[in-house]
């Protein structure tokens, strides 16, 4: 970590920053960009940050080339030039970067599963599930999940994706039989608790050195995420 913004209760931690990326910890309930909340968002945050670091007058770009779910946390990457954004878009686009997530699952994962559903959204719900594949607007969800510990009916769970769906990750193990602990769209979540899906990691090329870099994260040290202390300090040795 070179530097951490703080904005309100929300402390985010700087992973990485140049002339061309930055690479930021999101806090879990913060959402990445403005929406009907009206609520402070990251893309907001860190462009303020940009600007009185740099004492940059105007407006200041930041390039949004992904996203996370507004109740999910981990590590992020952003654009700060037009050509680097275009350049992330096209990876990230292309699933040429390499994310993986850590997940909590309630159940046992017996061992690596690659699932393949086809999923479609509500588009006044914003809920999603799984559908026939010749449903109207069905898009196929790809995505392989392996288990590194299993604990008390709970599976902390390593997930790479092969496709970019809205709530993939969630609903494709709610749809298995190993819904997220905390998930209260789809995993039956109680008040209170904080959903337990972080990205964990992101290797990616940048977009003008060409060389290969890894921005990680570990998970806050609570919740569900305590049963499996010692696994993640392992993780992420």
């Amino acid at each position: 970590m070179i530097d951490c913004i703080r904005s309100g209760r929300f402390a985010i931690p700087v992973l990485y920053e140049d002339n061309h990326l930055l690479a930021v910890v999101k806090p879990p309930n913060l959402p990445v960009q403005a929406d009907s909340s009206g609520d402070d968002d990251l893309l907001s945050i860190l462009k303020r940050y940009i600007g009185q670091k740099y004492q940059k007058p105007g407006a200041v770009y930041l390039g949004l080339v992904h996203r996370l779910d507004r109740p999910v946390g981990g590590a992020m990457v952003f654009a700060r030039t037009s050509k680097a954004a275009a350049r992330l878009s096209k990876a990230f686009a292309e699933h040429t970067q390499d994310k993986r997530y850590l997940a909590v699952l309630q159940g046992t994962l017996d061992g690596p599963r690659a699932l393949d559903d086809f999923l479609l959204k509500d588009g006044r719900t914003g809920m999603v599930r799984v559908v026939p594949a010749d449903a109207p607007g069905a898009k196929r969800a790809r995505l392989d999940t392996r288990p590194l510990a299993v604990r008390d009916g709970l599976t902390l769970a390593e997930v790479r994706l092969h496709t970019g769906r809205a709530h993939q990750i969630r609903v494709q193990h709610a749809h298995a039989g190993l819904p997220l602990w905390g998930d209260a769209r789809y995993g039956g979540g109680r008040p209170g608790q904080q959903i337990a899906l972080w990205a964990a990691s992101l290797t990616l090329e940048h977009p003008t050195l060409h060389t290969a870099l890894t921005f990680a994260a570990p998970p806050p040290d609570e919740g569900a995420w305590r049963a499996f202390r010692d696994i993640l300090e392992a993780y992420f040795a």
